[in-house]
């Protein structure tokens, strides 16, 4: 069962509909966040959290001793990475793209026994030539291509399992999190390194961008709680159309 979502996240969710529907528009203030706790009947460092959310998606901007307004959007989209995006019953891309008005899909294909090269073995702490299931992914907003994914998963951890094809079965388009808490294993960690890059042929047709093109490369690794790698991908995700965020909790912070 997936876990109930913060407070804070269901405010957001409405603010942000809110936004959407044209009850503020770009230059208003919104309420005073004492008005707007009280009218959602939570507190003030609820509220707070609901706003710096949407702040670091872009949608609001803070000014110093005046308050919060709706920003101008920009002509960048911003994809926010978030502990949260891994706690969702659904697939973390559809419901990031749902909580910005899109419609989330993808288009894959997996292949078993996909012996593992050297540097996918490293970040599986595997033996090069393990086998593996690889999983290449196009994710697409409103029917366009927004994001690549190619996914390594060691068969030695999914093998006999009904999730050994993470798009068939049971649990196929629910994550790796929730795929993985189906048969028993606990995703503790994930570890990602962005790089810039520049996008090859077969990149930039997929993702209707040009040869050459400016790209953000995303190495992730999920762990589960004995700290044993079960899932690598490589992400590229054209930098001219989205910028990459990353929501940090704050230890000690109150809730």
């Amino acid at each position: 069962m997936a876990a109930e979502q913060p407070p804070y996240l269901r405010v957001a969710h409405d603010l942000r509909r809110r936004i959407a529907a044209g009850e503020w528009t770009v230059g208003d203030r919104l309420p005073s966040r004492a008005q707007l706790a009280a009218e959602y009947g939570v507190g003030p460092n609820v509220l707070q959290k609901a706003q710096e959310r949407l702040i670091v998606e872009g949608l609001l901007e803070g000014r110093a001793g005046s308050g919060t307004y709706v920003r101008t959007p920009r002509e960048r989209l911003r994809m926010v990475r978030s502990r949260h995006r891994e706690q969702r019953e659904d697939s973390p891309f559809r419901s990031d793209m749902r909580e910005q008005g899109r419609r989330g899909s993808w288009e894959s294909h997996s292949e078993a026994r996909v012996a593992a090269p050297e540097r996918i073995a490293q970040r599986l702490a595997i033996e090069p030539g393990d086998p593996c299931v690889r999983t290449v992914y196009e994710f697409l907003a409103d029917g366009q291509p927004v994001q690549l994914s190619e996914s390594w998963e060691p068969m030695a951890v999914t093998g006999d399992t009904p999730i050994v094809l993470p798009e068939l079965g049971p649990f196929a388009g629910t994550g790796v999190v929730e795929r993985m808490r189906s048969i028993g294993i606990v995703i503790e960690t994930a570890v990602e390194v962005p790089r810039p890059a520049r996008a090859t042929q077969a990149q930039a047709n997929l993702l209707g961008i040009s040869l050459g093109d400016l790209i953000i490369e995303i190495e992730r690794t999920y762990y589960d709680t004995d700290g044993r790698p079960v899932e690598t991908a490589d992400i590229a995700v054209p930098d001219a159309r989205w910028e990459i965020a990353y929501e940090i909790p704050v230890e000690g912070a109150q809730p």
